[in-house]
């Protein structure tokens, strides 16, 4: 699985040169989540806005705390003498879930519209929301300072808030624009230009480009296509950015199997990255149900939603975008290898049975 080894030198001499925390950071992500927002209605997602605002943060945050202590104790007993600062930073890239494969799975899986719109607006924000916790740790992983929670909660603070206002800005900016223009090659452009000069300009704002993404994808996704675009923009709007992350997410593939080849083999990654798999879904299952419960203590869910956030709650691009852009550091080969079979689990695994599974709840749900 990991055949570093007994690969080519001069191969993984040329991948080890590439840098992914340039392309990945800079490029990639603003591109996926800009894609995943496009789909996402907002109107069905204000309904359920408590729940896809508290899952998106206190759900982001818990689920890394625990995935973070977890891991360290997996580390420890395998024999990874890993700081636990960069276990967190793991729980931190691990923890968010990919908007596109969720909203994928969503399509083939016959759930409400409400539901589709809570999971699909959670995957989203939770994104930005992961981005801004595994960058603030990856900054005190790299510095070797100690991590302050009062610090770190005033860079979420600014860098998320920032993002917000900037995508609200950007989003209403190429709104505008295209509703003065009948013209799909050039509103398709304009989106282009929106993502690739949106997370420019987020950078020297210290704003979170991600967020920032996110919510003017929004913008463009739902007013933009509702009042500024004729249906044949519509279509090539969307058939574009479909092509952009299907393209982005094969890539991403590719390159963190590229990057594994250059990790000497070790029979121990393969045990902690299987290991991590049950971890991964036990954080993910209390970080749905514990914040749920506190903010509807009296609610009865059934066995559907809670399973629709769960077991559909896959990891994908984002989680290998975040993994390939760490530095060169003790933990990053340790890093890679959970985070590879972490993916490749949920998006086989429970990307392939989600839809049977929820079927059989719908079924049993229905029977009593």
């Amino acid at each position: 699985v990991f055949p570093g080894a007994g690969f080519g030198h001069d191969v993984v001499q040329f991948i080890a040169g590439i840098d992914f925390q340039t392309t990945l950071m800079d490029g990639m992500l603003s591109f996926l989540l800009f894609a995943g927002a496009l789909h996402v209605d907002w109107q069905e997602m204000a309904r359920g806005r408590w729940p896809i605002l508290v899952l998106s943060t206190v759900g982001v945050v818990l689920s890394t705390l625990l995935i973070g202590g977890g891991f360290l104790l997996l580390c420890r007993a395998i024999g990874f003498e890993l700081p636990a600062i960069w276990c967190f930073v793991f729980g931190a890239l691990i923890s968010p879930t990919d908007p596109v494969s969720v909203m994928s799975v969503l399509k083939r899986a016959d759930v409400s519209p409400a539901l589709e719109a809570t999971v699909a607006g959670e995957s989203l924000f939770n994104d930005g929301v992961g981005v801004v916790v595994f960058s603030i740790l990856l900054a005190s992983a790299v510095s070797g300072e100690p991590f302050s929670v009062l610090h770190g909660a005033q860079l979420f603070a600014i860098e998320a808030g920032g993002g917000i206002l900037l995508g609200l800005a950007i989003g209403w900016i190429a709104y505008r624009a295209m509703c003065s223009i009948d013209d799909y090659k050039v509103e398709v452009m304009i989106s282009l230009a929106v993502v690739m000069g949106g997370y420019a300009v987020a950078r020297p704002l210290h704003a979170s480009g991600p967020v920032a993404m996110a919510v003017a994808g929004l913008i463009i996704g739902n007013a933009g296509v509702a009042h500024a675009m004729s249906d044949t923009t519509r279509d090539y709007l969307h058939k574009f950015w479909d092509l952009i992350d299907d393209i982005l997410n094969t890539v991403l593939f590719l390159l963190i199997g590229l990057e594994v080849v250059t990790i000497p083999g070790d029979l121990r990654l393969l045990v902690l990255g299987v290991a991590a798999i049950p971890l991964a879904l036990a954080a993910r299952s209390l970080s749905v149900i514990l914040p749920l419960r506190a903010i509807r203590p009296k609610h009865r869910y059934g066995l559907v939603a809670p399973v629709t956030l769960i077991w559909g709650g896959l990891r994908g691009g984002i989680s290998i975008a975040l993994a390939l852009g760490l530095p060169d550091g003790p933990g990053r080969a340790v890093i890679l290898a959970a985070t590879y079979v972490v993916v490749l689990f949920s998006v086989i695994i429970q990307g392939g049975t989600i839809k049977r599974v929820l079927e059989y709840l719908t079924a049993k749900e229905t029977t009593r």
